[in-house]
């Protein structure tokens, strides 16, 4: 039987939806489905964080658990308080694939995008996929509020 133009075939057809599906994988992994929540291009990977500003005041010591830490997302900032009156603070920025970290807890800094985690006392992996630690800043404490310096 002939088949006529613009009859959709079951093989035609068949191609056609791989096609669409290879496709969307491919644009899932080129970046924008890497479940990153919206961590700017500028950011991924580079363990910068180019919302943070020196001076900016992050908010109360009190809410910072010891032996724990505070995620202030909007800042791309991670502050732990390793021992009683001991503050470090992170870029909040996943060295991985840039997503922002989502928690600390058991001694981490966790990110929910891959699982990487990272030490709270020093910002060094503690479980891949990330390689590279995250960057140290420095905060002060002053007044029982947090900033960065």
């Amino acid at each position: 039987m002939a088949e006529l133009a613009g009859d959709p075939t079951r093989r035609g057809l068949l191609y056609g939806v791989g096609i669409a599906g290879v496709a969307g994988l491919a644009a899932a992994c080129a970046g924008g489905g890497d479940g990153s929540d919206g961590a700017d291009d500028t950011a991924k990977g580079s363990g910068q964080s180019p919302a943070a500003a020196d001076g900016a005041t992050l908010g109360p010591a009190s809410e910072v658990p010891v032996g724990g830490g505070k995620v202030y997302k909007d800042q791309k900032v991670v502050v732990t308080q390793p021992v009683k009156d001991e503050f470090k603070a992170f870029t909040a920025v996943c060295t991985h694939r840039g997503c922002v970290v989502g928690s600390v807890s058991g001694g981490t800094i966790n990110c929910p995008c891959h699982g990487s985690k990272f030490k709270a006392t020093d910002g060094s992996v503690a479980n891949p996929p990330a390689t590279e630690p995250l960057k140290e800043m420095k905060v002060t404490v002053k007044d029982g509020q947090i900033t960065l310096a």
